[in-house]
């Protein structure tokens, strides 16, 4: 297969589909884990989201990390590309739409892949707006920093906590996050399907660890935003 065919074909698209995904899913849970250090404050409420700020500092000043998020937003630019052009190509070659029953027994979320990539990805602009954005560029609701054995940062956690004060905000995120598990609940066994991970016993193992893994992820990032609104943390 050429480098042309891997971008043009079906079968190419599948394959780069099948890739980012996985690096996708390896970065949510780095991405989790980052963002469950706020949760460090329920244990002691005087931390007050300094494991948090400190781990998120180190995330976005270190020079290796800064390379990788390039690398990172290009996979998901080339995810939601070539997913949108497998879906295309999916409607262009039915001439009939689906009938009411599905004699393949596939999943609902299976066959609606692109509108939940649809949902999340609305979901991620306001997400990158809310926190990457602000980070990285216009410092909106960082212009207090914080200071840690001497060392000035950005407090990301009073940021978190200022975002989640709207109930709206908090319920879209949880609709993100939904959708998220959804896709997720999919995109993680056909991504090793489509590598070659194929067989009855490697089915049964990825079908499981894939619903676990969506519903863990995304109840993760659903409590987040709800812990602040609630007065749990912060």
């Amino acid at each position: 297969m050429t480098w042309k065919q891997v971008f043009t074909s079906s079968v190419g698209k599948k394959l780069v589909m099948g890739l980012t995904g996985i690096s996708l899913v390896l970065f949510l849970i780095v991405h989790a884990g980052i963002n469950a250090c706020i949760f460090a404050d329920l244990v002691n409420p005087e931390e007050n989201g300094e494991m948090f700020n400190k781990a998120a500092h180190f995330m976005g000043s270190t020079v290796l990390i800064r390379i990788m998020e390039i690398g990172l937003f290009a996979g998901i630019i080339l995810h939601i590309a070539q997913g949108y052009l497998l879906t295309l190509e999916n409607q262009k070659r039915r001439s009939v739409g689906y009938a009411v029953t599905y004699k393949d027994g596939s999943k609902w979320y299976s066959r609606s892949m692109g509108l939940l990539g649809t949902l999340i990805l609305i979901f991620l602009i306001l997400h990158l707006y809310h926190f990457w954005v602000s980070a990285r560029f216009t410092g909106k609701g960082l212009e207090e920093e914080i200071t840690y054995n001497g060392v000035v940062m950005h407090n990301m956690f009073g940021l978190m906590k200022a975002t989640f004060t709207e109930w709206w905000i908090v319920v879209v995120y949880a609709l993100g996050c939904i959708s998220l598990a959804y896709h997720l609940a999919h995109g993680f066994q056909s991504a090793f399907k489509t590598l070659g991970v194929h067989n009855k016993r490697y089915n049964i193992m990825l079908i499981s660890i894939g619903y676990g893994y969506s519903i863990i992820i995304a109840a993760l990032f659903i409590l987040m935003p709800v812990s602040f609104i609630m007065g749990w943390i912060g």
